[in-house]
């Protein structure tokens, strides 16, 4: 039988639909099981869990690298769990579930915001105003997790077998169509699909160790053959290599294992080695969205700090002098155009790059003065973003030149 992984947006009443789905297929249903089995297991408490399914990251992931451990514990336990077959899971960690396990109907769940203001507001008891933050801070922890995952939005159709728009459907019409699609001869347990949930399974079972041992690789398994891939070009390949592969033999299961590099790794010259890496600082006291920023630039292989005030931000200036700084101007305390004041005046050479959503015409003018290097507004385009950033550095590096 299949296995039904139920993906959704608050307010949208998906809890009564896989309530209902699993009394009517007979299915077991996962939903909390699965952060009390993880925190059983690796230690790891359920708030800490919650947080990575909302997309949340630690100050110091880029350290403890807390987010990708807690997504390998995660992939580990939901695969045990569903290998049972006849589970329905709902959560955000069917994200985590590939889309080449056949028998496994991926579903979201979602409705308008006036549907789900509706049901904020009636069924749980919420103001209009409460109910609007709500949904849009549940949106954001969402758009945050599938982005780290997959680099789409949480709605994007790829990531599903069937989307029901609950603004137009009723509970017992959404139970009704996914308990028939779940019957299709497409979702029918095949020894290939079989396969690719073992497959999927081991896979998970190898990266746990990987992670706590601090190693970001992809993993495939082929019927115990598995195949790791570096996501950076590591110098000191075959001392990598070797620890790799005597980690992994000693999961169970395991046959073969293959270490490669990534594919069109850049091989650094040795100028490459000696050159610094890129020092960027965002500052932004609106913390969800400088994190998420910061989480976006990371996936385009620009790593930066965080600091959440003006006040902060020239703290970390005297500590560690960052190359390029994106500074917001709207903040409580020491305001941006002060700290743009202050870094341009002592530290003429650190590029600042202006980033804000409450500018004026007159304020990218005497930004601009003041030495400037861009003047951008929100929402901003990651792309253009991330190729100014780049273009503050080059222009570092001219003037080192000169």
């Amino acid at each position: 039988m299949a296995i039904i992984s139920i993906f959704s947006a608050s307010f949208c009443q998906a809890d009564e639909i896989a309530a209902k789905l699993s009394s009517s297929l007979n299915y077991e249903l996962i939903d909390n099981q699965l952060i009390e089995e993880t925190e059983k297991q690796f230690q790891v408490s359920a708030s800490k869990l919650q947080n990575t399914l909302d997309g949340q990251t630690s100050f110091l992931n880029n350290i403890t690298h807390e987010r990708g451990k807690n997504g390998a514990y995660l992939r580990s336990v939901l695969a045990w769990l569903i290998s049972k077959d006849n589970v329905i899971y709902h959560g955000s960690a069917g994200l985590l579930l590939p889309n080449n396990i056949a028998h496994i109907l991926k579903v979201c769940i979602l409705a308008n915001q006036d549907y789900r203001m509706k049901i904020a507001v009636e069924q749980n008891k919420l103001s209009a105003q409460e109910a609007k933050n709500t949904i849009q801070k549940d949106d954001e922890n969402r758009y945050k997790w599938a982005y780290y995952l997959h680099q789409l939005s949480p709605w994007d159709k790829k990531l599903y077998d069937m989307i029901i728009p609950m603004h137009a459907s009723t509970i017992d019409e959404a139970v009704a169509l996914i308990a028939e699609n779940v019957t299709k001869p497409a979702l029918k347990t095949t020894d290939e699909s079989t396969k690719a949930l073992k497959d999927f399974i081991l896979a998970a079972q190898v990266n746990v160790p990987l992670v706590k041992n601090g190693y970001d690789v992809n993993i495939k398994s082929d019927a115990g053959d598995i195949s790791i891939i570096l996501k950076e070009y590591v110098i000191r390949f075959t001392y990598v290599k070797e620890k790799i592969i005597k980690i992994v033999s000693k999961v169970e299961g395991v046959k073969n294992i293959e270490v490669t590099m990534p594919p069109n790794a850049h091989v650094p010259s040795r100028y490459d080695e000696l050159k610094p890496s890129p020092r960027y600082l965002l500052v932004d006291d609106e913390k969800e969205f400088v994190q998420t920023l910061s989480d976006r630039l990371r996936t385009r292989d620009v790593s930066s700090t965080i600091a959440y005030d003006g006040e902060e931000a020239l703290s970390q200036i005297e500590k560690d002098e960052p190359d390029v700084m994106v500074l917001d101007l709207k903040m409580p305390g020491v305001n941006g155009m002060d700290v743009l004041r202050k870094v341009k005046k002592e530290r003429p050479h650190v590029e600042v790059i202006i980033l804000t959503g409450h500018g004026s015409e007159q304020d990218k003018n005497l930004a601009m003065e003041l030495g400037a290097f861009a003047y951008l507004e929100k929402p901003v385009d990651i792309e253009v973003l991330t190729k100014t950033m780049k273009e503050a550095y080059n222009k570092i590096n001219k003037n080192k030149e000169q």
